[in-house]
Parts: C-alpha cells; sequence; structure tokens
C-alpha cells in the first residue's frame, strides 16, 4: 500500500517548478512569432490558397512522423535537455520557415519546425510531472495555462514587428535568440537525474503525487492498453474542442449567424480565454475533487453548454457556448498525459508520449471532418463534435484517478 507523505517544496523544487515553466513559455512564444507573418510568406512566394494549405500541413505532419520518437529520447538524453534541443531546434526551424525563398524550403523548414515541436511537447511535459511528484499536488495545468501565456506574448511580439515592417529574417532571429537563451538558462534549474520509474518520488524524499496505480509487477496489459485507449480518446476530445474554436468559432458566427467580423472574432476569444481560466483553477480543483470529478464536470460544460448554444442559436448564447467549451476542456489535455505517464507496464515516458502522438492525429483529422459534415449538412450540425466530445468525456471520466483520501 502507498502511503502518501506530502511536505513543503525546497528551494530546489520551486526552482525547478520555475524552469518548467520558462520552457512551457518559450514552447508557446516561438511558432506563435510566425503565425501572423503567414500572409506575408504567402504573397512573397506567389503561391495558391492549395499550395499554401499543403505547405502549412507540414507542420502537423512533421509532429506525428517525429512524436512517436519523443519517449525513446527522453529515456536516452533526459527529460529537461530533450526539451531544451527541442526548443532550440524549434527556434531554428521557425526562422527558416520565415526565410524560405520556395514553398519546398518552406514546407521543409514547417516539418522540421513540427517535429520538434512534438518532442519537446513531450519532454516538457514529462519533466513538469516530475517536478509535480515532487510538490506532491496537481501544479501541471498551471505549465499549460503559461503556454498559453507565451503564445499570446509570441503573437503580440509578432503584431508589433509587423507593425514596425522589422524584416522577417531579423524578427524572427531575435525571436528564436531571446527563447532559445531563456531556455537554456532553465535548464540550470531543472531537476537532475534520469527520467526512470526509480526517479517517480525524487531522490528518496517520500514524496508522492497521490493514489498510484500498481506498478509493473501488478500490471496487466488489457487493462492497461484499455486504460490507454481512454487517455487518448479523452486528450482527443479535448483538442477537437479546442480546435473547433480556432478553425470554426469565427465562420459558424459570421455565415451561420450574420455577425459582424469583429464580433465573429469573440467566439474564439471566448474559448481561450475561458480555458486559460480553467487552467489556472485548474490544479486546486484537481487537488481538491480528483482528476476524475472535474474532467466529468468539465464534459458536462461542454456538452451543455454547447449542445444549448446551437439548439438555440443566437450570437450571445454561441459566444457563452463556446466559452463553456473553452472552460470544460481546460484540465483534459493535462489530465491525460499525467495518468498516461503514471501507467503501469510501460517504459518511462512511453505513456506519455502515445496519448501525445495519437492526440495529434486526432488534431489533425478532425478539421476534415467538421468540414465534411457541414458540407453534407451545414456547419451548425458539424459543430455538433463540440457536445458529443463532451459527453465521450463524461462516460471515460472513470479511468481517471478519484479525489485523494
Amino acid at each position: 500500500m502507498t502511503v502518501d507523505v506530502l511536505r513543503e517544496p525546497t528551494r530546489a523544487d520551486r526552482r525547478a517548478r520555475v524552469a518548467v515553466a520558462v520552457l512551457f513559455l518559450t514552447n508557446g512564444a516561438l511558432f506563435a512569432n510566425l503565425l501572423p507573418r503567414y500572409p506575408q510568406i504567402k504573397d512573397d512566394l506567389g503561391i495558391g490558397n492549395a499550395a499554401y494549405g499543403l505547405a502549412v500541413a507540414a507542420f502537423p505532419a512533421g509532429a506525428i512522423v517525429a512524436g512517436l520518437a519523443a519517449g525513446v529520447l527522453v529515456r536516452r538524453l533526459g527529460s529537461a535537455r530533450l526539451a531544451v534541443l527541442g526548443t532550440l531546434l524549434t527556434g531554428a526551424g521557425v526562422l527558416a520557415a520565415g526565410l524560405a525563398g520556395s514553398v519546398a524550403v518552406f514546407a521543409a523548414a514547417l516539418f522540421l519546425a513540427g517535429a520538434m515541436d512534438a518532442i519537446t511537447d513531450v519532454a516538457q511535459n514529462a519533466h513538469g510531472l516530475r517536478v509535480q511528484r515532487r510538490y506532491g499536488r496537481s501544479i501541471i495545468n498551471s505549465f499549460h495555462a503559461i503556454w498559453s501565456i507565451g503564445a499570446v506574448a509570441g503573437g503580440a511580439m509578432a503584431a508589433g514587428a509587423v507593425a514596425l515592417d522589422l524584416p522577417r529574417g531579423r524578427h524572427l532571429l531575435i525571436s528564436g535568440v531571446v527563447f532559445g537563451v531563456a531556455a537554456c538558462v532553465a535548464l540550470r534549474h531543472c531537476l537532475p537525474g534520469p527520467d526512470t520509474e526509480a526517479a517517480a518520488v525524487e531522490e528518496g524524499d517520500g514524496t508522492d503525487p497521490g493514489p498510484r496505480r500498481p506498478g509493473k509487477e501488478g500490471a496487466r496489459p488489457g487493462r492497461t492498453a484499455y486504460v490507454l485507449a481512454a487517455l487518448v480518446l479523452i486528450a482527443t476530445a479535448g483538442t477537437l474542442v479546442e480546435d473547433a474554436g480556432n478553425s470554426w468559432a469565427a465562420l459558424y458566427l459570421s455565415t451561420s449567424l450574420d455577425a459582424s467580423v469583429t464580433l465573429a472574432a469573440s467566439g474564439f476569444i471566448a474559448l481561450v480565454g475561458a480555458q486559460f481560466i480553467g487552467r489556472l483553477i485548474g490544479d486546486r480543483l484537481v487537488d481538491r475533487f480528483g482528476q476524475r470529478q472535474v474532467a466529468r464536470a468539465g464534459g458536462f460544460v461542454v456538452a451543455a453548454g454547447m449542445g444549448l448554444a446551437l439548439a438555440v442559436p443566437t450570437v450571445p448564447g454561441t459566444v457563452l457556448g463556446f466559452a463553456a467549451a473553452g472552460f470544460g476542456v481546460a484540465t483534459l489535455v493535462p489530465a491525460a498525459m499525467h495518468e498516461a505517464d503514471e501507467l503501469p507496464g510501460l517504459k518511462p515516458g512511453s505513456g506519455l508520449t502515445i496519448v501525445s502522438w495519437l492526440m495529434r492525429l486526432g488534431f489533425l483529422c478532425s478539421p476534415p471532418v467538421v468540414g465534411l459534415v457541414a458540407d453534407a449538412s451545414s456547419l451548425r450540425v458539424g459543430l455538433l463534435v463540440v457536445p458529443l466530445a463532451g459527453l465521450l468525456v463524461v462516460l471515460l471520466a472513470p479511468v481517471l484517478r478519484p479525489r485523494r483520501s
């Protein structure tokens, strides 16, 4: 039987938490610096929409191709070093994409950036979970909230560079150097030692995050496979709802509900803003109620909020529906990653890698599915995937751990 021994985090633990937060911030900011430059790149390369779409798809393609290697690399290099190396190479890929003189080079650079981003994502989450184990309570959601801050900061930097008419190469070199240096400094304060199950209770200090699943000796392969599949579906449900806000919120509000261009943007803003708030308070909710109850309640909020918005379509109701969806899924991806990292019968980093990889695959496939349904019926019908995703989370929530006793 595992006995929880909680203690105050040491100074080294606090430094490591700040270091991981910096890694999440840089990961969110690097690619966000490139996104506002896409229209300029498209114009400079003189390519049409089809060629542009194929080139941009190289980023998720690179993530999918390289994603499965993350677990092996974590075990060989260590999660902290791998996260920093991935950050530096992501910055290099972003810079190369900004300077590309042809579609082929642009796509190849995005492929590299996507591959390194996927590896960095797994590595920084793995190290964040190591730090969480030392704290003995949930802190992983705060890291994902800081990633959102980084994405906003990166986008703002890019907008400022465009407003100042700063050349792309100079702008992206500056952002790459700034965030690359920040990641290297953060590495000095990350946790030492290997990322192994032996380090799950760090350095023999007795810290435990709460109820653990049976160790490898008690693992049942069938049960592990079932739980892993359920965690993949929970994470994919979270990313599917996120993509609904990214890809379809503005379009649905403007075309189906005749909202103005300015007002149509409020759907995406509401979803992202509510998701950020959910992640800020998510750790406290998880510590108080447990992953299972928080995910179940979140799934219900998604299903009820967006379901009502689609059943009674109005602009204010739809904006609130997207906000409910963002708030409801705020903790799902961190929860799935946490649980996968604790699964018995798997090598360190393997569960986290599999969930991250298949989640990205689902993220890549969800826009075409919604689009096909929208073409066959309407976008309103296509967006029913959002409340359905919420219901799926409610059904699968029992695989997550309950409140600590």
